[in-house]
């Protein structure tokens, strides 16, 4: 199988390439089409979906020296607009969904076609009180996260990228989408704050 095939979008299934056309993610209308890059890429950050998913973890961790220098600024606490997060705020919640699709990643690797509970990243960074918290220990706790979260994704074996789970809309990922779909969110959100 050629590299750039192993996981990529000619093993995604139809229905997991359908249904990411049509549904939002985690609270997110599908209006705002959240779902899209797992087959569209993102055209706001430039992030392409056809990447070998088996590089995800080198990925994830080449993020680790990018978030701690975002919160090393003396900027991290500043929102830059009332109703736009600081960049200690977004480094909170991509700290936060290194553990959130860890698990969803053991779901998936453990069960046959689990349903993930539902998340919603507004509520959860309201009720952590995200631009409260100490940039230096966020830093701390993203390189421990991402790090766990990298490992996870280079245990996964040959025969596990196609394993299917759901969102409680419906929607489908494979273990490759899911892949595709949290490195993405780790990579747009540092351009989010112009790292």
């Amino acid at each position: 199988m050629d590299e750039n095939q192993q996981g990529g979008l000619a093993e995604r299934p139809v229905e997991d390439t359908e249904s990411a056309r049509q549904n939002g993610e985690d609270g997110a209308s599908p209006d705002k089409g959240w779902m899209a890059v797992v087959t569209d890429g993102c055209d706001e950050c430039g992030f392409s979906p056809d990447f070998d998913v088996q590089t995800t973890g080198k990925r994830v961790r080449a993020t680790i020296p990018k978030w701690e220098a975002v919160l090393d600024r003396l900027d991290a606490p500043r929102r830059p607009a009332p109703d736009v997060w600081s960049p200690l705020e977004y480094a909170c919640h991509v700290r936060d969904i290194n553990a959130l699709y860890r698990g969803r990643l053991d779901l998936m690797l453990a069960q046959d076609d689990p349903t993930f509970p539902n998340w919603d990243p507004d509520t959860v960074a309201v009720d952590s009180r995200y631009g409260e918290d100490d940039p230096q220990g966020v830093a701390e706790a993203y390189r421990r996260e991402a790090t766990q979260t990298a490992d996870q994704w280079d245990a996964v074996r040959d025969d596990e990228w196609g394993r299917r789970g759901l969102r409680d809309n419906g929607s489908t990922f494979t273990v490759a989408t899911l892949a595709v779909y949290f490195l993405h969110d780790l990579e747009h959100h540092l351009k989010d704050v112009s790292a």
